[in-house]
């Protein structure tokens, strides 16, 4: 089966973590999943990000399980500027002073996540509110 996660959660609402847990779960079982970041749930995506050192990095997890499955973990470019998550290409286009998207999330554009709800099975959203 084809999952599209579209995570709209912040990083600090347990549906953030249940889009996590459910990602890691479909894809034990041998599911395909994409996962799209999108609103509040883009600050995932932030690599300075300094979460408490007793708890996990929700961040960090997202990406050893993209690095394992070989997974895209796709952020709204819009949603993610918006909330001062850029990449490289973004900071130098917009003239920005740095950058601070953490390694393995890739920002892309609406259409992606529009894409993959046409040749998904199952859509489902971790919402924040």
């Amino acid at each position: 089966m084809n999952f599209v996660l579209l995570i709209t959660a912040p990083i600090s609402h347990p549906n953030a973590w249940h889009g996590y847990y459910f990602a890691q779960s479909a894809l034990k079982q041998g599911h395909q999943v994409q996962i799209f970041f999108y609103g509040d749930g883009v600050q995932v995506a932030n690599q300075l990000l300094c979460p408490p050192q007793d708890t996990l990095n929700l961040s960090q997890l997202w990406q050893q399980l993209a690095q394992e499955y070989q997974l895209e973990l796709a952020v709204c470019v819009a949603a993610a500027l918006k909330r001062g998550i850029t990449d490289k290409d973004n900071a130098h286009r917009h003239h920005l002073q740095g950058h601070n998207l953490a390694q393995g999330f890739n920002l892309v554009g609406l259409g992606t996540l529009t894409e993959w709800l046409i040749t998904a099975d199952r859509h489902l959203s971790f919402v924040g509110k």
